[in-house]
């Protein structure tokens, strides 16, 4: 019989909603001991942290500054500045939206989630360094492999890429479920759960608006260097956003994206060169996403949400989505590392960014991967056939 398997979205609703259900009757002591899970859970990721930054970026730093050409940098400058208007639009928007939807009453102080309900004991995991550490050393090795293009160290580089892929897929994702349950069943323990989905619920609504706002914005640039209908250019697209939006994976959407793209006009070779290429470093719906969520959370807990502070934090997270891995929450574990370092996020306000992102995951893939067809077509444009 064929296996049905259960998605990760899947199981990250039926956290939320289990542990908002089980918070109603679970008795203190039950509730303690998913309070420790959490604990060991937490310092475990706070190890993983700086080792995730370590392996993602440094290869992908290397690839990039290998270079192949100009069509490669210019591609990689478009997919950047695109990602980091992204973010702006998201920081801007919601600074001028959300403070009507977080009003007084709703505000929380997530770090007390866990008030009356302490771990029974705790296993301190330290950091083998500290997040600003792993990032320089990142950019150090990765731009030395790709300057002295040493092929030991680009193999070393990608094998560890590889185990820190390996341990995100197969420790942090299974046991995010039982985190992001624990996270609810404590703050229905501690009456905050409904507050919380409430502006979950608004937050969604706003976000998937931007992401449609977005997609018609970078098409109008699209058809407007390449002289052609947006909207028409955008629908050609559509079989592409709903299958991103079926599977939740830019890999597995490439050969739709690709098809689409080619009946869009472009030429196969500019295409096939940069269809699968900004399936990787183009996220600009994902970076949407997380700058939307952050500003929430913060207003959420009367933190300060600064242009000045997101403008830095929005430069930098456009590197990190150039190294998110391509597995199902990859963005948001890429960027756990700058919430922490950038925007002091503590361990439960990373906890409600994982559960929130991941909840629209879908929604920010297909925002991605249609996108990528918008920057086809520019390439196209810059780039015509010789001969």
């Amino acid at each position: 019989m064929k296996t049905i398997r259960f998605g990760l979205l899947p199981r990250i609703l039926t956290a939320i909603l289990l542990g908002i259900l089980c918070g109603l009757f679970f008795p203190l002591p039950l509730v303690r001991a998913f309070t420790t899970f959490n604990s060991i859970f937490s310092n475990l990721l706070g190890f993983f942290i700086p080792i995730i930054i370590l392996g993602l970026v440094t290869p992908a730093i290397a690839e990039i500054g290998k270079g192949a050409g100009k069509l490669l940098l210019v591609t990689v400058a478009i997919a950047y500045l695109d990602t980091i208007f992204s973010g702006c639009l998201s920081y801007a928007t919601s600074v001028s939206i959300f403070p009507r939807l977080i009003d007084g009453s709703q505000a929380i102080d997530v770090s007390d989630m866990t008030t009356g309900t302490e771990p029974y004991f705790n296993i301190a995991i330290p950091p083998l360094m500290d997040i600003m550490t792993a990032l320089v050393l990142s950019f150090t090795l990765g731009l030395g492999i790709a300057f002295f293009n040493s092929p030991n160290l680009r193999n070393i580089a990608a094998e560890f890429k590889d185990i820190t892929v390996k341990s995100i897929e197969t420790v942090i994702v299974p046991l995010l479920p039982i985190y992001i349950f624990g996270i609810f069943l404590n703050m229905t323990h501690t009456g905050q759960a409904v507050r919380v989905l409430k502006v979950f619920i608004a937050i969604i609504g706003v976000i998937f608006l931007l992401h449609i706002f977005l997609l018609i914005f970078q098409y109008c640039i699209a058809g407007a260097v390449a002289r052609k209908n947006p909207f028409k250019l955008l629908g050609t697209m559509m079989p592409a956003y709903f299958t991103a939006l079926g599977t939740s994976s830019s890999a597995a959407t490439i050969p739709v994206t690709l098809k689409q793209t080619v009946k869009n006009g472009v030429r196969e070779e500019i295409a096939g060169f940069s269809i699968p290429l900004c399936a990787t470093i183009h996220l600009s719906g994902s970076t949407l996403k997380i700058t939307a969520c952050a500003v929430a959370l913060m207003m959420m807990q009367g933190m300060s949400y600064s242009f000045g502070l997101f403008f830095g934090f929005i430069l930098m997270l456009g590197i990190m989505m150039v190294a998110a891995p391509g597995v199902p929450g990859g963005a948001i574990m890429a960027a756990l590392g700058l919430l922490s370092s950038m925007l002091g996020f503590g361990q439960e306000e990373q906890a409600l960014m994982i559960a929130l992102y991941i909840t629209m995951d879908n929604f920010g893939t297909a925002c991605n991967v249609t996108g990528d067809g918008a920057i086809a077509l520019v390439l196209n444009r810059l780039f015509p056939k010789k001969g």
